[in-house]
């Protein structure tokens, strides 16, 4: 009985492990509005690179002078390695102009699609169900 038993448990728990991720992972259609394009240029105050995404953060202007910190949610670090990013790409006090999609929930949270870096490069940073052009 007792050679039943653990099997079992480490089989379901195995299982309960693998679909972890699945819980905590959402598609960009849940969140972000493909119908609301968005341009801001500002000033890193914050880089996170960390799974399931990476994200950083900007103090950008309003139109009426006001700075608003803007949250940026990218793809992977391992993705954005795969497309040129470093760990260097992003860095606090750098100011970038990023090109994404609002979140729907009206918060200052968008999903950054290009980031045109300080040194002129853009680096590509959705994912491939934001409704944007291949890269």
């Amino acid at each position: 009985m007792m050679r039943l038993k653990l099997p079992a448990g480490v089989a379901g728990l195995g299982l309960l492990l693998a679909g972890t991720p699945l819980l905590a992972h959402h598609s960009f259609l849940a969140e972000f509005a493909q119908n609301k394009p968005m341009t801001v240029t500002g000033v890193v105050t914050k880089v996170e690179w960390m799974n399931p995404h990476a994200f950083f953060y900007v103090d950008v202007k309003d139109p009426s002078g006001k700075v608003v910190n803007w949250s940026f949610e990218t793809a992977s670090p391992s993705a954005l390695g795969t497309r040129g990013w470093k760990r260097e790409s992003v860095n606090v006090g750098d100011k970038v102009t990023v090109q994404g999609y609002r979140a729907k929930s009206g918060a200052n949270l968008a999903a950054a699609r290009l980031v045109l870096l300080p040194d002129g490069r853009k680096v590509y940073s959705g994912t491939m169900d934001d409704g944007g052009p291949d890269q």
